[in-house]
């Protein structure tokens, strides 16, 4: 046994993969150091309150008298509040009004600006600007467009048509803070599928244009079947972001009129911040990250199937 662990010990290849490894460790020390600031970081500011959030969904939270455990009583509080499901309800078709209305602008827009011959620099500018607008700015500007006296209803006056109340009429207040945020958010979209847009080998339109294929079945056949992974990364990404929709529904109307704008993720923000229920605050947000979770799930296992 001895003469045999000699042996193996004594091989070629275990005697240079020692050092191998030892030399590797020490030629990567200090690529390795500068990685250890960022994983703290990470774990401190991600995944602690992770673990805090699903210990203060069993307490009730008390800054003066102290915690105590409740158990699952804010959970059940939770999913017995009717605003709980209202604001399922609207958080839902809040993503579906954004997935019909927003998703394919920046898809449309990028396929548009590489076609054009000229001008293409100018218009990746201009539709990217309202991107870079302060949130306070682009309330203060939607609200004055949205006014009943605004210059949205004056141009409907002037066509004959009957003034839309954008920000007090239930059937129009999610429709309108949508309109607003594809405007806004368009143009980072946009840039991302233009990147994948401009990536794909000209030479495979130029076969197409010599085979007296069109632009519409350029894009049909070549530009949408080369985009396809990012469109789905895209489309769960968009999902996931629109989950947690509030700014607007917050900044523009507080969740009005008659709850008709109360997100998921603002009813949270008033269970900490206005209630001061943090337990229950917390078992809700708790519920959005199993489900967050698994449409994460959901993606890798998806880009996985790709590879």
């Amino acid at each position: 046994m001895n003469q045999t662990a000699s042996m193996i010990e004594q091989h070629p290849a275990i005697k240079e993969s020692k050092p191998y490894k030892q030399n590797r460790w020490k030629k990567n020390f200090w690529g390795y150091m500068f990685l250890v600031p960022a994983i703290i970081i990470f774990i401190m500011f991600m995944w602690v309150p992770i673990f805090k959030g699903l210990l203060y969904s069993f307490y009730y939270v008390d800054f003066v008298k102290g915690n105590h455990f409740v158990g699952l009583e804010n959970y059940s509080r939770a999913l017995s509040d009717p605003d709980v499901l209202k604001a399922v309800k609207n958080t839902l078709y809040y993503m579906v009004l954004c997935l019909i209305i927003g998703f394919w602008v920046p898809i449309a827009f990028a396929i548009a600006i590489s076609e054009l011959r000229k001008f293409g620099g100018f218009v990746r500018v201009a539709a990217y600007l309202p991107f870079v607008v302060p949130g306070v700015v682009l309330y203060g500007l939607w609200r004055w467009l949205y006014d009943p006296v605004g210059p949205i209803n004056a141009l409907l006056t002037t066509f004959g048509l009957d003034q839309i109340s954008f920000l007090t009429d239930p059937k129009w207040s999610m429709i309108s803070l949508v309109f607003m945020e594809t405007w806004q958010q368009f143009g980072s979209g946009m840039l991302i599928y233009l990147a994948a847009v401009l990536s794909i080998p000209r030479d495979w339109y130029e076969a197409a244009e010599i085979d007296g294929a069109g632009v519409w079945a350029r894009i049909r056949h070549i530009t949408l079947p080369s985009m396809r992974n990012l469109i789905i990364l895209m489309l769960i990404l968009q999902i996931i972001g629109t989950s947690q929709g509030y700014q607007s529904q917050l900044a523009l109307l507080d969740g009005g009129p008659n709850n008709t704008t109360l997100t998921y993720a603002l009813l949270i923000v008033k269970y900490a911040f206005t209630r001061l229920d943090y337990g229950t605050a917390t078992a809700l947000g708790m519920l959005m990250f199993i489900v967050l979770g698994g449409l994460g799930i959901l993606q890798f296992k998806l880009n996985k199937e790709d590879i």
